[in-house]
């Protein structure tokens, strides 16, 4: 039934767009077909407008097409980020008339080489990198006026040339064209070029300079009708106006131009310089079209004087009317068009109506005879839903039942584990408290010791944090001396403090301040602050508690100088189970939490603000008074110090001081093997350490990174790393190590309570060569251990079974090869070198003389000088029998520095003086 709903929806949705398309389509304006970008040089002169008042023209053929113009205004600069800008918008085609070449062609072939068209007009560039180029030949011109010129004064006479912009391509070419056309009329000097930047009043004023010039002048010829115009208001000015002829450039119709100036007798002619927008439209459009088109568009050019410029006005006004009625009958299609939309949408929202009409009319009978068949099948899916409901209460009824009997189990054990913890606890005093059983296994008696009242924390932890879970956790609060109390308990810590010189104070605006609270839990909560302060803060550090007044609140806070937390710590930190990832003394994430609630028990609160590497600061807020407390909630039962100072036992216990790492005895003898172990947890790192301290040399680290570094400057021959640690992961440690060419070698063994196949997999993965699973039994570490360094050794006497071939061994790492082939091939070409040194090996490779040392003893099991003299004398043995050198040559050649010391050595090595050797391999070929 649904279904058959949404079928006739999705069919109403269906007419309605349709519809809703017939009418918006047509009214929507269609996108251009082609976006065509102009950027001018300039924009301000007749030419320049005339030029794109031709564009405009064309462009009004094809009504889909855009132009964007940009004006640079004699910028090369400006016109270069103007470009930049139009490429960025996406256009289909450019067309460009560069100010300057040089500075323009890196820009021009930038838009070229995207797929661009690029279509130069006027002026060039100093490439090739263009698609067209649409223009009049400045040099033809150039060299017509020159022509002209010399006719005009029939071969004799002096001239003023004006030029355009310097650097500027029609400048120079028309320069040039008209020096070309003066060439055969010897008679004509021009004896003077200025430059009027093709503007009329810089024209007028570099004129003005050459005022004498001027008296012995017969023509001026300016490279643009604009320039020409100025010469001639400069001749006004000095009366020279009859004398002196003046030729121009462009020829431009409409008022201003230089039609109008030889009309009216201004100018004597102008060389007729073709704008090409009409062209370069033209042009355009054959290149988006994919039509033929010519590369290169020289425009023709003609002489204009006084025979010929009314028959060019003639022409120019007619080509402007035909213009004109173009334009009108655009302007009357466009109504027609408009008028044309109008109606159709008029017929859209008529068929519309009708659809909507047969539609609404045929989903309203449907609905009529579907309502029946739908109000029934709710009924019997309401009846259907409430046994389900039914069903799901008693099913929650049983899961609550169950799950309620298993927290009482997990309470029930707990409490179960205080039985063997104190029968533990209890022998295990009186066997510490023994000399003798004392001085045998000392160590390892306090270690199991402090672990028995680190259970015993945890197990009383879990049993109060399920009391307050349950509601019966009851608060028993009486009057009590707050500083008295606090100031017991912080006697419990001093002796830890002390052995760490850590500044542990209590600081109190008040000495007398009674305070309504239940002892058995605030000093859970304080032990608890004061554990974790001197757990993060380091040796020389302070923690200060300080009791004051704040309104209606008692406030002690405990303020330490520690590590500190980041943001995103703080906010989860009384979250239960909760554990930083940069803890170093990871706990068991309870103890802040069951703080907090013991607190709200108070109808107090326990707030923090910590900054990361600053400090911490915990707030214990006590309300004053006793009316917060009900009847139930008091006591009159004094405070036991016996009893504080024994729940104090658990909290310090953990906090004594790690023991330091055996000072090394200078004058000892250093095992062969060595082993770095690399563990955040104290007692397991100097448990280990102990353990294997009789068999190997023991290097030891509580961090990731002072691991790393231990590793590069001891170079172990195994390491043994945990896999969480503080900052790195044990996996990082073993990529990071095994990726680099100092430590490829070392075996690694990763320690982890992370049991799953998924994991084991990835600690394999990340290059270790063993992964053991916590708890574990020594003697398998201990197996694993030796085994892998058996094997080790193993590798090491197959790579040197025959140190000469030792680059051709394989070799299990990549990293290890390489450092093989580069050590030994570094040997090979200094032989020959009697001041080759272990420095120098060093440096080449980019490692420490130590890091070279251990490096090649674990790979090839003999020092570095071995090495080199062992390939000396290789070297030696080979030259002596099959090569012609005498035994003094062969001496300098592997690297000796007299022959008597290279005797002595290859006798030592081989039984035989070299020239023995030699003489019995001529006598026995």
């Amino acid at each position: 039934m649904v279904q058959k709903h949404l079928l006739l929806a999705r069919i109403f949705i269906l007419v309605l767009l349709s519809a809703l398309l017939l009418s918006c389509g047509k009214k929507k304006k269609k996108d251009p077909e082609y976006v065509i970008a102009f950027s001018q040089c300039v924009g301000s002169d007749l030419w320049r407008r005339t030029m794109l008042e031709e564009m405009k023209m064309e462009l009004s053929l094809h009504p889909d097409a855009k132009l964007i113009y940009r004006d640079a205004n004699n910028s090369s600069e400006r016109q270069v980020k103007q470009v930049k800008e139009m490429l960025d918008q996406g256009i289909d085609l450019l067309i460009i008339s560069p100010n300057e070449a040089n500075p323009l062609t890196p820009i021009v072939e930038q838009a070229y080489n995207k797929g661009i068209p690029v279509v130069i007009i006027d002026r060039k560039i100093s490439s090739s990198s263009y698609t067209a180029y649409v223009g009049a030949d400045n040099y033809q011109i150039g060299k017509m006026a020159g022509e002209y010129v010399g006719s005009l004064l029939a071969g004799k006479g002096n001239i003023i040339e004006i030029m355009g912009l310097p650097g500027s391509s029609p400048a120079i070419e028309r320069q040039k064209g008209f020096s070309k056309g003066l060439e055969r009329f010897k008679g004509i000097k021009i004896s003077a070029q200025i430059y009027g930047d093709w503007l009329k009043p810089n024209s007028e004023k570099q004129l003005l300079k050459f005022k004498e010039a001027l008296t012995y002048t017969d023509l001026i010829f300016a490279h643009n009708d604009q320039m020409a115009s100025g010469a001639k208001e400069v001749l006004q000015q000095l009366g020279l106006t009859k004398r002196i002829k003046i030729i121009g450039i462009d020829a431009l119709p409409g008022a201003g131009g230089g039609l109008q100036m030889i009309d009216s007798k201004v100018i004597n002619a102008s060389m007729l310089y073709p704008t090409g927008g009409k062209e370069a439209i033209s042009t355009a459009f054959k290149i988006l079209g994919k039509a033929s088109f010519d590369k290169e568009n020289i425009l023709p050019s003609l002489v204009i004087d006084s025979s010929n410029v009314q028959l060019m006005k003639m022409q120019w006004n007619k080509f402007s009317s035909q213009q004109q009625d173009i334009e009108r009958q655009q302007t009357l299609l466009e109504e027609q068009r408009s008028l044309f939309d109008n109606q159709q949408f008029i017929l859209n929202i008529i068929v519309i109506a009708l659809v909507l009409s047969f539609v609404f009319g045929g989903l309203a009978f449907f609905s009529l005879q579907e309502n029946r068949k739908i109000n029934k099948k709710l009924e019997a899916n309401n009846l259907e839903i409430l046994n389900q409901r039914n069903q799901l209460i008693e099913m929650s009824e049983k899961a609550k039942t169950a799950t309620e009997a298993k927290l009482n189990f997990f309470t029930n054990i707990s409490h179960e584990f205080r039985t063997p913890l104190t029968l533990i606890l209890s022998p295990l005093e009186d066997l510490i408290k023994n000399e003798k059983i004392n001085a045998l296994a000392g160590q390892n008696l306090k270690l199991i010791h402090k672990n028995v009242f680190r259970l015993l924390r945890l197990i009383n932890q879990l049993i109060e944090y399920r009391k307050i879970e349950l509601d019966k956790m009851r608060i028993k609060a009486s009057a009590n001396k707050l500083t008295d109390f606090v100031n017991e308990i912080l006697e419990s810590f001093q002796h830890s403090a002390k052995k760490r010189n850590i500044d542990l104070r209590l600081i109190s605006t008040e000495k007398d301040i009674v305070v309504w609270f239940d002892a058995n839990m605030l000093d859970k909560v304080i032990f608890n602050l004061l554990s974790n302060a001197l757990k993060f803060t380091t040796a020389n550090g302070t923690i200060h508690l300080t009791i004051k007044r704040q309104d209606r609140f008692i406030a002690i806070e405990v303020k330490d100088n520690g590590t500190g937390m980041e943001p995103e710590e703080v906010n989860h930190i009384f979250e239960h189970f909760y554990q930083a990832e940069s803890n170093v003394a990871r706990g068991s994430g309870l103890g802040l939490s069951l703080s907090k609630e013991l607190m709200k028990l108070h109808h107090g609160d326990l707030i923090v603000e910590s900054k990361k590497w600053y400090g911490t600061t915990f707030t214990i807020k006590l309300l004053t008074g006793e009316d917060h407390f009900s009847v139930k909630e008091k006591s009159v039962e004094p405070l036991l110090k016996e009893e504080l100072h024994e729940n104090a036992k658990i909290y310090t216990t953990d906090l004594e001081e790690h023991r330091e790492q055996k000072s090394s005895d200078a004058l000892r003898q250093l095992k062969e093997q060595s082993i770095l172990i690399i563990e955040d947890n104290s007692d397991l790192l100097y448990y280990l350490g102990d353990k294997f301290d009789d068999e190997y040399e023991i290097f030891i680290a509580n961090t990731g990174e002072s691991g790393i570094t231990s590793a590069y400057e001891q170079v172990p021959d195994l390491i043994i790393c945990d896999v969480v640690l503080p900052d790195l992961s044990g996996r990082q440690i073993s990529e990071k190590l095994k990726s680099d060419v100092r430590t490829s070698h070392i075996p690694i063994i990763l320690l982890t309570a992370q049991d799953s196949l998924e994991q084991q997999i990835n600690g394999i993965e990340s290059m270790a060569d063993a992964y053991i699973i916590k708890p574990f039994n020594y003697n398998y570490l201990l197996a694993n251990v030796r085994n892998l360094l058996k094997n080790r050794l193993l590798l090491k006497s197959h790579y040197t079974s025959d140190i000469s071939s030792i680059a051709k061994q394989p070799i299990s790492k990549s990293l290890d090869k390489k450092f093989i082939n580069d050590f030994s091939g570094l040997v090979e070409q200094n032989l020959g070198n009697e001041n080759f040194s272990v420095e120098q090996i060093s440096k080449t490779l980019g490692v420490s003389r130590v890091q070279l040392y251990r490096k090649i003893k674990a790979l090839l099991d003999c020092s570095v000088n071995d090495y080199i003299l062992n390939r000396r004398l290789k070297k030696a043995r080979y030259l002596l029998t099959n090569e012609r050198y005498s035994i003094a040559e062969i001496t300098y050649m592997v690297g000796f520095s007299s022959p008597n010391y290279f005797s002595t050595v290859f006798k030592s090595k081989y039984g035989m003086r070299p020239s023995e050797f030699k003489r019995n391999q001529t006598t026995n070929p």
